[in-house]
Formats: structure tokens, C-alpha cells, sequence
């Protein structure tokens, strides 16, 4: 079980909720705790919903490099906060928090479908869990949130820039030749440059880095009631 380094309240208004997103952008860290020959095992965090006001949150963890599932845990939380850009880790936090309590594993990177510091405060779901959790997190976004870049090349692995106020977020990555950028930006404890090599590392030949995708995948067999992947629980 990965146990909390930080307790932040989520069922805060919207008020509340800009005070502690600006706190925690103090305690983002951008320095990559290890080599690469020392990452063994990899997880894909992915956020759904059964219903309109019931969240789905999914964990596959993976050995690495071979990609392999070793667990798989979801938790369901009905949501308290409102829809709204910008704040979705308040409505979606819950329910990973509960999985990360069932998890046995200890990945050593883990990959959110969504924003990192690609966001407009700088501490989207990867920031926010990773920060709480102090893990290292990548957010792996199919859409952009803030900011504006320049079309990467076509080919698989180019990449430009994403810049906020002047600042540089995240990058536009090419993840499949001549398909639609996907959005990357450091959560915690990682640099954008790491962020990106890692992202491509996992990431076969598909748009969506692997970790993600399969936990998206799970995800929808929670929806249809598919339920024979809890054997790697």
C-alpha cells in the first residue's frame, strides 16, 4: 500500500480549492529520483465513470520493460465536486486515493490520463496525487488544457513545446507517425525531458503510452460488467 505523504482535503469548494492547489505547487519536484536500468515496475492511472456522478478509478500496474500486468486494482467513488475545468482532481482524487489503498505494488513511475503541470494553477491530477502520494507521475493528456505550441513533425517521438505565460509546461508528442499529438508534462518528482523519454518508452503502436491505454481498457470492462481481470488482484 502506498500510504499518504501529504493530506489535503478534497470535498472543499471552489474557493477552498485554488488556496490548496496553490500550496501544493511548493512542493512539486522536477528531480528524477533514478537510473534507468534501476525501473522495474510501471503504472497507468485512468479515471472513469460508470454513471454520471460515480467515478471509476483504475490501476494496472506493469513490469518493466517487458510491459507485462502484474496487478490490477479499481476502486468506485461516488463524486462530491462539480465538473469543472481545472479542478477535475478534486472530483476524481477520491476514488484514486482509494485505489492506491489497495494497491501491493510499488511502481516506481506512474502515468495519469491527464494534465501535470500543464494546467492553469500548475497542479493537475498527475501533480496532485504525486505530490500527496510522493511518487513520481507523468500526466499523459489526449487534449490541451492551457497553453498554446507549434505542430511537432510527423514522425514518431518529435515533440514542441507547450508554453503558458511565458513559461515552458509540457510538450506536444508525436506518439504515432502522422496522428494527433499527444500532451505531456511532468506530475512530480521528474523533469519534462524525462517525462517525454518515458513516455515514448512505453508507448507501442498506439496513440496512448501503454500504461494508460490498458487501464482505460479496464476501465471499460468495469462498465460492461467484465470482471475476469480481478484475478490479478
Amino acid at each position: 500500500m502506498i500510504q499518504p505523504k501529504h493530506i489535503f482535503p478534497f470535498d472543499v469548494n471552489t474557493q477552498e480549492a485554488v488556496r490548496i492547489q496553490k500550496d501544493l505547487t511548493q512542493h512539486i519536484s522536477f528531480s528524477f529520483p533514478f537510473h534507468p536500468q534501476e525501473v522495474h515496475c510501471l503504472a497507468g492511472v485512468d479515471v472513469s465513470y460508470l454513471k454520471k456522478n460515480l467515478a471509476c478509478a483504475v490501476i494496472v500496474a506493469f513490469s518493466y520493460p517487458e510491459l507485462q500486468v502484474i496487478e490490477v486494482v479499481h476502486s468506485l467513488k461516488k463524486v462530491q465536486f462539480p465538473y469543472i475545468p481545472g479542478f477535475l482532481s478534486f472530483r476524481e482524487g477520491p476514488a484514486v486515493a482509494s485505489s492506491f489503498q489497495l494497491l501491493k505494488s510499488i511502481p516506481q513511475i506512474f502515468f495519469f490520463d491527464g494534465q501535470g503541470i500543464a494546467h492553469p494553477r500548475g497542479v493537475g491530477l498527475a501533480s496532485h496525487m504525486g505530490i500527496l502520494y510522493n511518487i513520481v507521475s507523468i500526466g499523459v493528456a489526449k487534449s490541451l488544457l492551457v497553453g498554446q505550441y507549434t505542430e511537432p513533425l510527423l514522425e514518431k517521438g518529435e515533440y514542441s513545446w507547450i508554453f503558458y505565460h511565458d513559461q515552458k509546461i509540457g510538450a506536444a508528442l508525436r506518439s504515432r507517425k502522422a496522428v494527433k499529438p499527444i500532451f505531456v508534462s511532468p506530475g512530480h518528482r521528474i523533469d519534462l525531458q524525462n517525462s517525454i523519454e518515458w513516455t515514448l518508452r512505453v508507448t507501442g503502436k498506439y496513440r496512448i503510452p501503454e500504461p494508460t491505454r490498458i487501464a482505460h481498457l479496464y476501465a471499460d470492462k468495469i462498465k460492461r460488467n467484465e470482471v475476469e481481470f480481478l484475478e490479478h488482484q
